[in-house]
């Protein structure tokens, strides 16, 4: 990597004091850890929309739909006042390139999942969205956005993480100059990542890239960035997995020595079985691909999808 990506993150995960205790929520792997990778746009929307700290506690209240940002004790209704906030906001994240977002988790602002919603007799349904991740998300709903509790699970972290270097690269890509033969060349390397997440929108977003000449370069990137954000959304399973794999292991057909393909079964089949991680049979392809030296794989970002120091492959 030559640059850190840029990512939005809810401000009291950096250490920052900023919530209504005065105090933080400081999560040191992402500081730390995806700190050594990722440059930080910091977003606290209670302070930035005017309230102080410290503060009254607020929560949802209302239709879950559409819910009501109310202070606890004293029953203030600040809707209006965080709403207003968020547009400009939003408007100014635009501009900074964002490849993904961590939002506070049960934050009536920045939850992005199961926020509880107050109904009238005070009992919470456990299924809202804070006003702020819920405007985000639908304004940029092809950013990955994730919440910190939820990084702490292995399968969501990388998942999470995979998808933010892929927009990336993808990101890289669209400075480029728009023609067919860039996104064939994108699509080419992506192959393998793609086919573990979904071999459906692989064939699909295939046909769009041979069809490319036939429509404007803008709308063809476009549907092509659309259905690279579904595919790499849905989960990377380990039959897919398995299958990718296997698919790797046919580029070596001639050059393995039989005690070599056996080693290649056995490790991904112990894979598929869920006795070893990810990461050894990977390891083993990558090592093939350096002594046979085989171009096309080396080119794949399905072997190197991230930093290996970031661990993402040795826990699933």
């Amino acid at each position: 990597m030559t640059e850190k990506i840029k990512i939005g993150v809810s401000t009291c995960l950096l250490g920052e004091k900023v919530r209504y205790d005065g105090g933080h929520k400081h999560d040191r792997y992402i500081t730390q850890t995806l700190g050594q990778y990722f440059d930080f746009v910091p977003v606290c929307p209670e302070t930035e929309c005017g309230l102080g700290i410290p503060r009254e506690p607020m929560r949802l209240e209302g239709d879950v739909s559409a819910p009501k940002l109310i202070t606890n004790k004293t029953k203030r209704d600040l809707t209006e006042q965080m709403t207003r906030w968020i547009g400009p906001r939003l408007d100014q994240l635009a501009g900074e390139n964002l490849c993904g977002f961590i939002f506070k988790k049960g934050s009536p602002s920045s939850g992005l999942h199961r926020v509880k919603v107050y109904n009238a007799k005070g009992h919470p349904a456990p299924n809202g969205r804070g006003l702020f991740a819920a405007a985000f998300t639908d304004r940029f709903p092809r950013i990955p956005a994730e919440e910190e509790g939820r990084l702490h699970d292995p399968t969501l972290r990388e998942m999470f993480i995979e998808q933010v270097f892929a927009l990336k690269r993808w990101r890289d890509t669209l400075n480029k100059k728009h023609s067919v033969g860039s996104l064939v060349d994108f699509h080419t390397r992506e192959k393998l990542l793609l086919m573990a997440h979904s071999p459906k929108h692989y064939r699909s977003m295939g046909q769009l890239v041979a069809s490319g000449k036939s429509m404007p370069s803008g709308t063809l990137y476009g549907m092509y960035e659309s259905q690279l954000t579904k595919a790499l959304s849905l989960k990377a399973t380990a039959a897919k997995h398995t299958n990718v794999l296997m698919h790797i292991l046919g580029y070596f057909k001639k050059p393995l020595s039989a005690d070599e393909k056996q080693e290649a079964l056995e490790l991904i089949e112990k894979y598929r079985q869920g006795h070893l991680p990810l990461i050894v049979p990977v390891t083993l392809m990558n090592h093939f691909v350096r002594k046979y030296r085989q171009p096309y794989l080396s080119t794949q970002t399905y072997l190197n999808p991230h930093p290996i120091d970031l661990q993402l492959r040795n826990h699933c």
